[in-house]
């Protein structure tokens, strides 16, 4: 590790440990680190020329239910087969020596949960949990479903099941996204982390704690879209320099 990432390190770990209420927000590239693909990077082989709203979007379905629950189906397996990286595990850590922390994630698979996280809040759905597309009936997955040609059909209307996750054209869940503005409100603190910030509306969260003073800390490799905001950019992998991190904490 060199000089410079260790310097900010320990001035970050300072933040951290006076801060009362943290609110942190992830992105892909925390999951990516787990194997889990991207949106786009998972379009590969057989789905590569598929465009993506041919995948994720309510036109798409209503045009082939069958292509889009085949997809979902396969991207699920995908993140079924992986485990929470130590990345995931150091913000469990995190978690239990703040006073006041809120996890907010833009990724739809549960490795957060996994880890240990309690205080979650999935700003586009979450892919192990499905609904009808008509009613909005929650549904359990049975086995046979996952290698079905076609999705399940509703048990109370002729509708469709569908993931619970958030697509192109659709807004994000209400409780969830009130949540989020109110955590990065309250903050005094606001991590973000392997995310490229051009995403809206998560993109707006660390403006929304900036606003008030809260320092802004990000993880990620490269510098992104919201890198300009940041107090101070730690750069490497979230599995790498999040475990590092926390240690420098409990060195205080």
């Amino acid at each position: 590790m060199d000089a410079e990432l260790t310097r900010s390190l320990v001035v970050a770990a300072d933040l951290l440990a006076n801060a009362q209420a943290v609110a942190v927000l992830t992105g892909a590239g925390v999951s990516a680190e787990s194997g889990v693909s991207t949106f786009r990077d998972a379009r590969s082989g057989l789905w590569s020329h598929f465009d993506p709203l041919q995948l994720a979007s309510p036109e798409g379905f209503a045009a082939d239910p069958g292509l889009v629950w085949r997809w979902y189906m396969h991207r699920l397996a995908a993140v079924e087969a992986a485990s929470p990286n130590p990345g995931h595990l150091a913000l469990v850590q995190l978690e239990r020596l703040t006073p006041g922390f809120t996890l907010i994630t833009q990724n739809v698979d549960d490795l957060h949960e996994r880890a240990g996280n309690v205080h979650t809040l999935h700003l586009h759905g979450h892919i192990a949990r499905f609904f009808c597309q008509t009613c909005q009936t929650p549904y359990t997955l049975r086995p046979e479903d996952r290698t079905a040609p076609m999705p399940p059909v509703c048990r109370f209307c002729p509708g469709y099941i569908r993931p619970g996750v958030v697509w192109f054209g659709e807004i994000l869940p209400e409780r969830e996204l009130r949540a989020a503005w109110q955590a990065a409100d309250a903050c005094d603190l606001f991590l973000v982390i392997g995310t490229s910030g051009v995403v809206y509306p998560a993109s707006q969260l660390p403006l929304r704690a900036r606003r008030h003073g809260a320092p802004i800390i990000e993880i990620n490799p490269e510098a992104s879209e919201l890198s300009p905001l940041a107090d101070i950019c730690l750069r490497g992998p979230s599995g790498v320099v999040l475990p590092h991190l926390v240690a420098q904490m409990h060195r205080r």
